[in-house]
């Protein structure tokens, strides 16, 4: 338990999150199984208890029937003389018995009865009311269930398997499935006790009342799994499409569009709208990037002249202060120009991906800025990465160079995380104030230490550098760092080892 109920349990939380799937299928699987698990149990147990109940009443009924039985065959034998008794039984035996094995003691005998069962409790105390109530003016009756190998008959340890099969085959069973068997002993008179067995009217009550025999979990074990076999076929179905759909809004996201084939309008009603939008979508993107590009080309083509014939105009002034400030506009107004179309070529290089090691990518990059002059820290990590070398080149290049300007030195750390690579620039400069940090990456915004430290830039590096790294499926964050400075920190997907595909 949580002692704070404003807060989660990360304890439980972290539990709950690696029992349940993260992908639709496996969720939805989840869901079904345990809606028809708890279906199947709930069903179970309210047919449990109405077959109990039916039991007991059945029971009850075929216990009464046996114990009017037995009371007319005890109120018989007391009738007889006791000399003829022995000799009934015998014409009983011979002509294949009755309702009743019948056997004459001198004394009780006793039984090894069952284990204890809630069905044969209730027969027993059924029958010795019943009996008691017929035969008020009985001495008393000793009553038990017993299993037909262990059951003793007679004086002196005469088991049933001792008889001869002719005398109780008719009567009771004992191959090749035994019963339990009823057993009824009474006192007709001193000295003689009349020993009668008998099986219930459904022999096999008491297996036939377990609600979860085999026989009875079996059906619907395949029930279930039927079902959930169903169920599994049509969610993949469903789910499929949706992956399809997610690898497609990926590969658009990261730039391989032209990879990409067009998503089949085929499968339900939703997702075939869906795969229309998506692809009406794509060919809007494509059309508005292709006139991004049209646009920049064409400012690049009529900026440039009217430029410089400005430049040229503002050179046949007279005035040298007025000179100097229309060149110091038109040059302001070049370097505007190029930054714009320096940030489409930069954030839309078409190249294919390939493995990266970034050993040697960032170690060129290292070894320029230190025969440049500058300080920086890196030590080899022995990482590889998925992506376009010159985009990622481009990216970290920005990076490094931002730290440069802003730092007095600068310090590269890879390394690999679950599912990730983590690459860190720090500078060791000033710092960015908090609430500045978010705006780092619009266009053209520059805090006022970065003027002073490098007054030729145009503030575009960042939101190049996150362009290309998002594109990548990665992401770009920025800190500070405790002991000072700006850790720009890049977070790339890890590289899937070969033969092993995503599901």
């Amino acid at each position: 338990m949580c002692s704070r109920p404003t807060s989660a349990c990360p304890v439980s939380d972290g539990l709950l999150r690696r029992l349940v799937p993260a992908s639709l299928l496996g969720r939805l699987m989840l869901v079904m199984a345990a809606g028809l698990l708890v279906t199947q149990i709930a069903a179970s147990a309210i047919w449990a208890s109405q077959l109990r109940y039916k039991s007991q009443v059945e029971t009850q009924s075929a216990a009464k029937y046996v114990a009017h039985s037995a009371a007319g065959a005890i109120r018989f034998f007391r009738s007889l003389p006791p000399a003829y008794r022995a000799l009934i039984i015998q014409q009983l035996r011979e002509m294949g018995g009755t309702r009743f094995f019948v056997n004459l003691n001198h004394a009780y005998v006793p039984v090894e009865q069952i284990a204890p069962h809630p069905l044969a409790d209730k027969a027993i105390a059924t029958v010795a009311a019943t009996l008691k109530s017929d035969l008020p003016n009985s001495p008393g009756f000793r009553l038990a269930f017993a299993w037909p190998d262990r059951l003793v008959v007679a004086e002196h340890d005469v088991r049933l398997e001792d008889l001869p099969n002719a005398w109780v085959q008719h009567v009771l069973l004992l191959q090749p499935d035994p019963a339990p068997i009823l057993v009824i002993q009474t006192e007709i008179e001193p000295g003689n006790w009349l020993y009668m067995a008998a099986l219930m009217p459904n022999p096999y009550f008491l297996s036939g009342s377990d609600p979860f025999s085999w026989d009875r979990l079996m059906p619907q074990a395949l029930s279930l799994a039927v079902v959930l076999l169903l169920c599994l076929l049509v969610v993949r179905s469903i789910t499929r499409p949706l992956a399809a759909l997610s690898d497609a809004a990926a590969a658009v996201g990261q730039g391989h569009d032209d990879a990409t084939p067009p998503l089949p309008e085929t499968g339900s009603r939703e997702f075939v709208n869906t795969a229309r939008a998506f692809g009406a979508m794509r060919e809007r993107i494509a059309r508005y990037i292709e006139d991004r590009e049209r646009l920049f080309i064409s400012i690049s083509h009529d900026l440039r002249t009217p430029i410089t014939r400005l430049k040229l105009r503002a050179e046949l002034l007279d005035d040298d202060a007025l000179r100097n400030d229309f060149e110091e506009d038109l040059d302001e107004l070049d370097m505007m120009v190029k930054g714009a179309l320096q940030c489409v070529k930069d954030s839309d290089i078409h190249e294919n991906p390939a493995d990266i090691r970034l050993d040697a990518l960032l170690g060129r990059m290292v070894k320029s800025a230190q025969l440049a002059g500058h300080e920086v820290g890196y030590q080899a990590s022995g990482i590889t990465v998925r992506g376009k070398p010159l985009a990622l080149k481009r990216a970290l290049g920005n990076l490094l160079d931002n730290a440069l300007f802003y730092g007095a030195r600068a310090v590269i750390a890879v390394r690999e995380e679950p599912g990730s690579v983590v690459v860190e620039v720090r500078d060791h400069g000033p710092g960015v104030p908090e609430d500045a940090l978010a705006s780092l990456f619009d266009p053209y915004v520059r805090l006022a230490h970065g003027r002073d430290s490098n007054d030729g830039g145009m503030g575009l590096g960042l939101g190049i550098a996150r362009g290309i790294v998002e594109a990548h499926g990665g992401r770009l964050d920025l800190r500070n760092h405790p002991e000072g400075g700006l850790v720009a920190q890049v977070r790339l997907p890890a590289r899937r080892p070969v033969g092993i595909c995503a599901e």
